[in-house]
């Protein structure tokens, strides 16, 4: 049975609390309903927690309601990521969710790392990340989206996709952007819009500062394979990708992670183990 014929949806939802207790960050508070789950944290680098969103079923469908709470206390610092690409698939025009809200207080960070999403052709999809910090609160995340899936060749001939993106300190907005995304070739081809690329991406880092744009901007991408741009708003980098693959999405916003992460959190890159998988 394919998945545009199923007829059962779920609803899952997990909460996450993060906690500095002694030297280390653990996880003090999970609470999860529906298929949403997290694996026991690593500790590659010692102090900070390293967590693998599990999404079981593999994909979403429409009727699916996906909800993430993430919330990280003062002093700790955690590093959230996913085992694989998370995947929307086709439906008969019943939209599926997915909201994700991140929550970081003074002197915690948060690393938002998840691997791409898939838009299977003529999936219904609405998501959104908010992120909220306390002044001192450091934040460093990504987002990429691939429109069909062109690894298997299959192009995105239908559906659609409406995203919401936004970055909040103290109650005032750094960053926040609409998206809207659909099959028109205007869209998909057009130098004003996707540039015949299939996969669109942004990452976002605060306490950004004019050597953080430059160690972002030494970071090479081969024209064949996609472009990358970066600019700084205030003390925010915005980096903004377009690419033909997710691999070379998730391999080029890697690299920027690993030139600015020393400047803006005092620690050389770790990658998750499970990135080599």
């Amino acid at each position: 049975m394919t998945a545009s014929v199923l007829n059962e949806s779920w609803k899952a939802a997990i909460a996450l609390g993060f906690a500095k207790r002694g030297l280390k960050t653990v996880i003090a508070h999970r609470m999860h309903s529906g298929p949403l789950r997290v694996q026991s944290p690593f500790y590659p680098e010692g102090k900070v927690c390293h967590v693998y969103l599990l999404h079981p079923p593999g994909g979403v469908v429409g009727g699916d309601q996906l909800e993430i709470d993430v919330m990280v206390e003062p002093g700790a610092h955690a590093l959230i990521t996913t085992p694989a690409s998370g995947k929307f698939y086709r439906s008969n025009g019943i939209v599926a969710f997915q909201q994700q809200t991140l929550v970081v207080n003074n002197g915690a960070i948060l690393e938002w790392l998840p691997q791409d999403t898939i838009l299977f052709s003529n999936s219904h999809v609405k998501m959104s990340t908010r992120v909220e910090l306390e002044q001192n609160a450091q934040f460093i995340g990504w987002d990429m989206l691939c429109l069909g899936r062109p690894a298997s060749g299959e192009s995105y001939d239908g559906g659609f996709c409406r995203q919401a993106l936004e970055l909040w300190r103290d109650g005032e907005p750094l960053f926040i952007e609409r998206s809207y995304y659909e099959s028109k070739a205007s869209l998909l081809d057009e130098a004003w819009g996707l540039q015949g690329k299939k996969l669109v991406a942004t990452m976002l880092a605060t306490h950004a500062n004019q050597q953080t744009l430059e160690a972002a901007r030494n970071i090479e991408l081969d024209a064949e394979k996609g472009s990358l741009a970066c600019t700084l708003i205030d003390d925010v980098l915005v980096c903004r990708l377009l690419a033909h693959q997710g691999e070379t999405a998730r391999q080029t916003f890697c690299r920027v992670w690993q030139a600015i992460r020393p400047q803006l959190l005092g620690r050389e890159a770790s990658p998750p183990r499970i990135w080599n998988t």
